[in-house]
């Protein structure tokens, strides 16, 4: 138990010092060191000690209303941007999360948007992104998940190209669908990014119903080679009551398997300008959102809830809103590994 807890202050004080680097340079450090602690076998010295508490603790997990997530062992899960090409999948899990969402990947690989583009704010506890979907290509994706030792759940989330235009969009949706789908425990469909431009008009019923149409037949004919995969509709925080209710509506009427909400947000002011804010800052307008997508789709629909989970009682603000699984984010880059322990050892409400 002692060697436990001086490894967790060890990590912490890391977590804190890469916080005085460039944001995109201490995100890179911080997960290859994570990842060289677990190909020594350091990581397993987190969760060793503690399993059987955490396992009893969290079995709250088997109450999640959809059967798609009977083998996640716990509700929490990293979100997407975190490992974007799947290069980090088994220090991760070794960490005691209970799912770990990949990507955005495309089908082409992209730079992103120029440098710098993301900012930490370590007095509100947020962080501000203008990645632009940067990342190797879903097919170096693919084979990251080949490759992978653990069997932690894995969702993918898939984006589209920057210089498609949006009426071919779907054509980037599917063929990325069709790469990860065997790979995959579920599939998130990302249209609400704000780096990328125009993405997220894709959630207007102009292109949603033509898209959700597309993406709903293949996934029915790639169901009859493999096993069933559900798909989620990322969902912005900035969509008003009115455009909820209309993407909630379009999602149940085409039988898409789920919802997360929420991405970030670009109604803020931060000193660094344009891009989506994650962290603190976001918790309040994720957490209404999710409220408001629970009251419209009921039990009927299961929702992964991202933004702004930032301590134990974040998280379970979340769950007590009518969420099935959590996701963090901002909450791991500012706090490290210590959140996941806090979380999974927490008593629940």
């Amino acid at each position: 138990m002692r060697h436990t807890l001086y490894l967790m202050y060890l990590l912490s004080f890391f977590t804190r010092m890469f916080h005085f680097l460039p944001s995109e340079l201490s995100h890179f450090l911080a997960l290859s060191g994570l990842k060289a602690a677990h190909s020594i076998g350091l990581l397993k010295l987190l969760i060793t000690d503690d399993q059987e508490k955490i396992d009893k603790i969290t079995d709250d997990s088997k109450n999640i209303s959809s059967y798609y997530f009977n083998n996640f062992k716990n509700r929490l899960g990293i979100a997407a941007g975190l490992d974007k090409d799947g290069e980090y999948i088994d220090c991760l899990s070794a960490l005691g999360v209970g799912f770990i969402e990949v990507g955005t990947v495309t089908p082409v690989k992209q730079l992103g948007n120029p440098k710098p583009r993301l900012f930490r704010n370590r007095k509100e506890k947020s962080l501000l992104n203008r990645l632009g979907f940067n990342n190797k290509g879903v097919e170096a994706l693919v084979e990251n998940l080949k490759k992978r030792t653990s069997t932690i759940p894995i969702g993918v989330s898939i984006g589209k190209n920057f210089d498609t235009p949006n009426e071919q969009a779907y054509e980037d949706y599917l063929f990325c669908m069709e790469k990860v789908y065997q790979y995959s425990n579920y599939i998130a469909i990302n249209i609400s990014s704000p780096n990328t431009t125009d993405l997220r008009n894709l959630s207007s019923k102009e292109f949603l119903t033509e898209l959700l149409l597309k993406i709903k037949e293949k996934q029915n004919l790639l169901a009859k080679s493999f096993d069933y995969v559900p798909i989620f509709i990322k969902i912005s925080p900035d969509e008003n009551q009115k455009a909820l209710e209309e993407i909630c509506k379009c999602i149940i009427q085409y039988k898409i398997d789920g919802i997360i909400a929420t991405n970030t947000s670009i109604s803020h002011n931060d000193k660094n300008g344009y891009g989506g804010l994650s962290g603190l800052p976001l918790k309040g307008k994720a957490t209404r959102n999710l409220l408001l997508i629970k009251k419209i789709v009921g039990n009927e629909i299961p929702i992964i809830a991202s933004g702004g989970v930032m301590s134990a009682s974040d998280y379970q603000e979340k769950i007590n809103a009518g969420a099935d699984l959590v996701q963090i984010y901002s909450g791991f880059i500012f706090e490290g590994p210590k959140l996941i322990q806090d979380i999974l050892k927490r008593k629940p409400a």
